[in-house]
């Protein structure tokens, strides 16, 4: 299966069009929507520089073993 993004429709439409008939196959449109990944999460806002990070996650590591 060939994929086309819309842009590339856009811009070559005579050729898309060309490609799909060329087989004689059946084709269509079909309206993607992208799928969010698991770990897009919203931002956290703190104070916490990158130091106090680093420190605490130091401080874990060094409390496991």
């Amino acid at each position: 299966m060939r994929v086309f993004t819309c842009s590339d429709v856009r811009k070559r439409l005579s050729e898309v069009l060309d490609t799909a008939r060329r087989g004689g196959a059946t084709f269509r449109l079909v309206y993607d929507i992208p799928r969010k990944s698991p770990f897009d999460a919203p931002a956290v806002k703190t104070k916490a520089t990158t130091r106090d990070i680093l420190a605490a996650i130091r401080k874990s590591r060094s409390a496991r073993g």
